[in-house]
């Protein structure tokens, strides 16, 4: 029979053996998690090379796009100011002058108006226009 001690290193040398195992399992694993990894990576790689090229690609058009863009934005600016300063000479030449008539028409129409009121007579004289209007317009 076994002794004490024999029996004690059976135990830890079937616990050695068993730990052994299991720590190779897990190292196959491991290897095989390790190789499809690097497999991903792989591809992964052999599929984003494209994509980064087609961003640059995408990202110098841009560019160029936008360079364009801004040659316009400038042509507008500079259009719109020549607006601005086309309506201020228009306004100016234009609004100046008619305001000027209008206020000269109003003041004829007033002086007009008082001078007619401050002639003795003036209400029959207007009562006659009006009737010799009137008669006018009536048909014959």
């Amino acid at each position: 029979m076994l002794t004490a001690g024999e029996v004690a290193g059976l135990i830890v040398a079937v616990a050695w053996v068993v730990l052994v195992c299991f720590l190779a399992m897990v190292l196959l694993k491991l290897a095989r998690l390790l190789g499809e990894t690097t497999k991903m990576v792989s591809e992964l790689s052999e599929r984003a090379v494209p994509l980064l090229e087609d961003a640059a690609v995408t990202v110098t058009e841009t560019n160029r796009q936008l360079v364009a863009v801004e040659a316009v934005v400038r042509d507008v600016k500079q259009v719109s100011g020549h607006v601005a300063r086309v309506s201020n000479v228009t306004q100016v030449l234009v609004t100046g002058p008619m305001i000027k008539v209008a206020a000269l028409g109003h003041g004829l129409y007033r002086a007009i108006g008082a001078r007619a009121q401050a002639r003795p007579g003036a209400r029959r004289l207007r009562a006659r226009q009006v009737e010799t209007r009137q008669l006018e317009r009536r048909p014959r």
